[in-house]
């Protein structure tokens, strides 16, 4: 598929529970935000950026168009990364929406390429990333087709995005390079602190 069918959408609306409270997309991370690094690796793989993201909103929205978690499904904020996506579904202009977390700084620079492959090999609705035998599910291409059937399911009250995928009989595309999906949970209580008071600003 045309990498212009392709709306890319960052997930950047968690608690960062794991770091301390702060918002994990602006812990420093080799001198800079996590989420321009991924910004950087990511926004060139599709036609145009929505980040999921519950404060800070501002910010967010120098890098790219940013939507909140969908609350008319009763969720609250914070609700996980389905409700993220249902926003991004919602508001993607493009056939597909591809999917990544805001604390993967090494995601493949060819995940978009190789997921819209993999999906159209398989005449499937999605598709996620897959190393060895673990699947990376927050790493995904959907097609915005799905968006009933996820404010269903979020309604119904599904919250995991591997089952949700499971239900859309998503294919799963082979990476070879484990690193490329680490995310980023610890980190020097330094960079967890700049990223607090860049929070307070």
């Amino acid at each position: 598929m045309p990498k212009q069918d392709v709306t890319g959408l960052i997930l950047a609306g968690g608690r960062g529970e794991r770091v301390g409270g702060a918002d994990k997309g602006w812990v420093q991370f080799d001198g800079q935000p996590l989420i321009t690094r991924v910004v950087g690796r990511f926004a060139p793989q599709v036609t145009s950026l929505l980040i999921s993201a519950n404060r800070n909103v501002e910010r967010y929205a120098t890098l790219g168009t940013v939507v909140e978690d969908a609350l008319d499904t009763g969720t609250e904020r914070f609700a996980g990364p389905l409700a993220g996506v249902l926003s991004g579904l919602r508001r993607a202009g493009t056939g597909w929406v591809a999917v990544v977390p805001c604390d993967a700084p090494y995601l493949p620079i060819d995940l978009v390429q190789r997921l819209a492959h993999g999906a159209a090999k398989a005449g499937a609705a999605a598709a996620c990333a897959r190393t060895g035998d673990d699947h990376q599910p927050v790493f995904a291409l959907i097609n915005t087709s799905a968006v009933e059937q996820l404010a269903l399911s979020i309604a119904g009250g599904e919250r995991a995005m591997h089952r949700w995928l499971a239900s859309l009989n998503a294919v799963s595309v082979p990476f070879e390079d484990a690193r490329a999906f680490s995310n980023i949970n610890v980190l020097p209580g330094d960079a967890v602190t700049h990223a607090d008071q860049a929070e307070k600003r």
